[in-house]
């Protein structure tokens, strides 16, 4: 049976378990009670993380040196896209219009790929503890992860962005040549680079992140691909111009009870949407509950976009550790 399958089946429980999250007025049997719900419900229990409003202001606790304390086992899974869906105007969906977009979503998952053609040569999510539906998924109305613009889109790439990837696409290697040598795989099958960010956007699979914090220093370790982060917060300087990182050079500091990082220093190899190597990305880390974590971004790169842009993903706690 084709993988797709048991994704629409994690779709479908989905939409089961959002709407009770929605409809629920009290904690009930399966709910943890506090700014967070955690459903179980569906043929595969899937567990929906439901923001609520709490009942009076969250004070956010502190590690040992009087930092707010980010650490724990995180996910960022979630349905949402990143860009908003054609011809979807709105921010935000109503409680309906989202179920009809997760049944939408069911139905493209639920497509069975051609026998006997290179797309239907893939494992079974489900199988490998993979599908979407096997990690805590973060519940949210929103159409899009974009936030800046408000039309919820990437802006415009400017002509330098349009003809270094017209560049970069002539270079790519055709299909058939793609195992000719080492070099002409893709980074992500030679798994050398796995989408870790940043920006810290949901992955495929396997969507954890373990936080752990220490004097003048933030870690953070990404599930997908077994990438390190080490955020240096005590004002060190970022490495010199031209030298250049996969995950770029990141620093961080506290405003409050948020945590600041500016990365710079990609190495141009990774391109993000297209980006150059003179990608800066700004990332807001807010604990908002003892189960949330508000993740901000922003992305500027005048070499390839008209305007910066930004948005926000929501991560939730879940259960460690993470492999």
């Amino acid at each position: 049976m084709n993988h797709r399958y048991f994704m629409s089946l994690g779709v479908a429980a989905l939409a089961v378990a959002f709407t009770a999250a929605l409809l629920a007025q009290s904690p009930a049997a399966g709910q943890k009670a506090g700014n967070t719900q955690i459903l179980k419900e569906g043929p595969k229990a899937v567990t929906i993380a439901n923001a609520t409003t709490p009942s009076k202001p969250y004070v956010v606790p502190k590690t040992p040196d009087g930092q707010p304390d980010l650490q724990g086992y995180w996910t960022n899974n979630t349905i949402i896209p990143l860009q908003r869906p054609n011809g979807v105007t709105k921010a935000v969906y109503t409680k309906e219009e989202f179920l009809e977009a997760t049944k939408k979503a069911a139905e493209r998952d639920e497509a069975q790929t051609t026998p006997g053609t290179v797309a239907d040569v893939h494992y079974d999510f489900t199988q490998f503890g993979l599908d979407k539906s096997q990690t805590v998924l973060n519940a949210d109305l929103r159409t899009s992860l974009i936030t800046d613009p408000p039309t919820g889109k990437i802006p415009p790439v400017t002509a330098e962005g349009q003809k270094r990837a017209a560049a970069k696409a002539a270079e790519r290697p055709k299909p058939a040549q793609q195992y000719d040598q080492v070099q002409n795989i893709v980074i992500g099958s030679r798994c050398i680079y796995q989408g870790a960010g940043p920006p810290m956007l949901p992955p495929g699979y396997n969507p954890g992140y373990q936080i752990i914090q220490g004097a003048g220093y933030v870690m953070i370790l990404i599930e997908a691909g077994h990438e390190v982060r080490v955020i240096p917060t005590d004002a060190k300087p970022h490495a010199p111009q031209g030298v250049g990182e996969w995950l770029g050079d990141s620093r961080g500091h506290w405003e409050g009870n948020t945590l600041v990082v500016e990365t710079t220093n990609f190495n141009g190899r990774v391109a993000f949407q297209g980006s150059s190597e003179n990608l800066k990305v700004t990332e807001r880390f807010t604990r908002t509950s003892d189960d949330a974590i508000k993740y901000e971004f922003t992305i500027n790169d005048p070499s390839t976009w008209e305007t910066a842009w930004g948005g926000m993903v929501p991560f939730t706690k879940m259960d460690g550790p993470i492999f």
